[in-house]
């Protein structure tokens, strides 16, 4: 088993998820007492977000970058950024170590088109939606993406950041998730991907009835095919 590598904290329930998923994973492939090999750092949120705030891209890499230094100094074979706002660094964090970064719009982008989905809409941080590179790395598989109309990008933001970051999770918020998800399909979405690990504690695939993707679970899925490989 080769040791999966993670840069978290952004937020701490996103990598508390991540942990969580990996281990129960390795327990469901292996069975017995099996758990996954780890190494993980965990960085401070709120720097992190305050330097986002003032577009200080470089400085926000150079954080993420030493602590990914020190998950492969640790022995990590490939390492995986349990966000996806912060993926806006992740050529920056990769160019800056040795091991292979498993790049989450990757995963989900080929997850979309195993189910031959060519459209499929993207909801998560205002940053994730009103930028474009999480979009066009998922785009660059051949996929046209939709992102929920400006109007909805703080509702959805507040859901996240006020609630979900703090482990509420809120029957109300959930209802207006799942509206939006329709609104989406109605647009043309084939499909909607939750590209934020929080959003998957709030809405899940009963709930709905359009194909979603949960990045998280995909992500987990993807570094355990490869870890066992």
């Amino acid at each position: 088993m080769q040791t999966i590598g993670l840069v978290g904290g952004m937020s701490w329930e996103s990598s508390a998820e991540y942990y969580k998923l990996l281990n129960t994973g390795v327990e469901a492939r292996l069975g017995g007492l099996h758990s996954a090999r780890t190494v993980m750092a965990s960085v401070e949120f709120a720097e992190l977000t305050a330097l986002q705030a003032e577009e200080r891209w470089d400085d926000v890499a150079a954080i993420i970058a030493r602590a990914a230094q020190g998950v492969e100094a640790a022995g990590a074979d490939f390492l995986m950024l349990c966000t996806t706002t912060f993926h806006r660094v992740a050529e920056q964090v990769e160019a800056a170590i040795e091991i292979p970064v498993v790049h989450l719009g990757d995963v989900v982008a080929e997850a979309v088109k195993a189910q031959g989905i060519e459209k499929v809409a993207l909801i998560g941080t205002t940053f994730a939606m009103s930028r474009t590179f999480f979009t066009d790395r998922i785009a660059s598989h051949g996929l046209e993406v939709l992102v929920p109309e400006p109007e909805y990008h703080d509702e959805i933001n507040a859901v996240i950041y006020d609630e979900l970051v703090h482990g509420k999770v809120l029957d109300s918020s959930r209802k207006r998730a799942v509206k939006l998800v329709e609104h989406l399909w109605e647009q043309g979405a084939g499909g909607v991907i939750l590209g934020c690990t929080e959003l998957e504690l709030l809405v899940k695939q009963s709930d709905v009835d359009v194909p979603i993707f949960p990045s998280t679970t995909l992500h987990v899925g993807a570094a355990l095919d490869r870890a066992l490989a």
